[in-house]
């Protein structure tokens, strides 16, 4: 006799199509945030960095220092605040950020994500870079001196001297290190911006005639520029030169560990504010940025977004921006910012003199949209 049970087999459950497919947009989307995460990215980041107030004191060697320092002539006390704005660098060739730290930057408006190669051409290390704007530092703070020294009627004399020659370059072999520049196309210069800017109109078609003294004697030597590396590219011929000025007074500007060249509007501020009576900002907080030659002309930087937001952090109302930054500045102002656009120190000035005697500002320039 066969014996037959009631009871249904066991059945097995059976896995959904659309569970799998859950299953496996969440594996890859682990991937993906595993690739984001480790994959290197061809940016780095531009932050706000360090304020400094070209008035008062900062850390050299341990000790605190006047950052603006003045020997045989009269100074006068200062009030508030002339404040340069730095740029921190995040990443570089060495230390690649990864997509999330791209991602995040992306979504902070103080922040800017910019290509690696903009700010590290390649074929360039870190440390030459560093040099480079180590030199630039120099030269401004030489330029700015000057730019102030002229405004306020000192008399002094200047010259330009090789400091290094490149490598490979058109000037490797024709100019060398200790070379005085006497002009290039017939044109002579106060300052080193003057000399870039003859070099970049030459461009890279033609020999420039570059005159130079060297152990006494005049050389006059043909050099044909190339263009230079990364998204700022522009005709050089391979040098580094600094301004040798000779003052009349014994001005130290004292500043460790920042480079570049945009601090120059401030550094010629500060030394005003301390050579005149009273105080050029009437005791307010006021930050800027700006290239600046001998003569007093003010020139654009990068990062100034970056910068503005760096002068509100440091309790700065006021901001002096180069007009040629304007494009970056429109629509991009933090909230308690009034920002003045200036070509020369004698604007500058002018607005300063405004804030500092409470006047309108209503007829300065700022910067406009289109």
């Amino acid at each position: 006799m066969a014996l037959f049970a009631d009871s249904d087999p066991v059945s097995r459950p059976r896995r959904s199509r659309g569970s799998t497919i859950g299953w496996s947009l969440i594996l890859l989307a682990m991937l993906v945030t595993l690739v984001v995460a480790v994959v290197p990215s061809p940016y780095v980041i531009e932050q706000p960095g360090p304020v400094f107030n070209t008035l008062g004191q900062v850390e050299v060697g341990g000790e605190e220092v006047p950052m603006i320092e003045i020997a045989d002539a009269t100074t006068y006390p200062t009030g508030g605040s002339l404040d340069m704005l730095t740029v921190s660098i995040n990443g570089n060739r060495d230390n690649r950020l990864n997509w999330f730290q791209v991602a995040s930057a992306w979504l902070d408006s103080s922040k800017a994500v910019v290509p690696l190669d903009s700010v590290y051409p390649e074929g360039v290390t870190v440390e030459q870079s560093n040099e480079q704007s180590q030199t630039d530092m120099q030269n401004s703070q030489q330029e700015a001196i000057a730019a102030a020294l002229t405004q306020l009627d000192y008399d002094f004399t200047t010259s330009l001297e090789v400091v290094d020659v490149g490598e490979g370059t058109p000037a490797s072999g024709q100019l060398e290190t200790g070379d005085m520049i006497v002009s290039v196309n017939g044109e002579t210069f106060t300052d080193v911006t003057g000399l870039k800017a003859t070099i970049a109109e030459n461009g890279v078609d033609t020999p420039a005639t570059v005159v130079i003294e060297r152990d006494g004697a005049e050389q006059t030597l043909a050099v044909t520029p190339v263009m230079s590396g990364g998204t700022a590219s522009a005709p050089i011929v391979g040098i580094t030169v600094k301004g040798d000025f000779t003052f009349p007074i014994d001005v130290t500007i004292q500043l460790e560990k920042v480079g570049g060249p945009s601090a120059g509007q401030m550094f010629a501020l500060g030394i005003i504010d301390k050579l005149t009576p009273g105080e050029l900002n009437g005791g307010k907080n006021v930050a800027g940025t700006g290239t600046i030659t001998g003569d007093g002309t003010i020139g654009p930087i990068g990062g100034i977004r970056q910068k503005m937001y760096g002068a509100v952090r440091s309790g700065a109302d006021y901001f002096l921006a180069p007009v040629d930054n304007c494009d970056e500045v429109v629509g991009h102002v933090p909230d308690g910012l009034d920002v003045f656009a200036v070509t020369t120190l004698d604007d500058s000035l002018a607005v300063l003199d405004a804030v500092s005697t409470g006047g309108s500002t209503a007829a300065l320039p700022t910067c406009e949209a289109g």
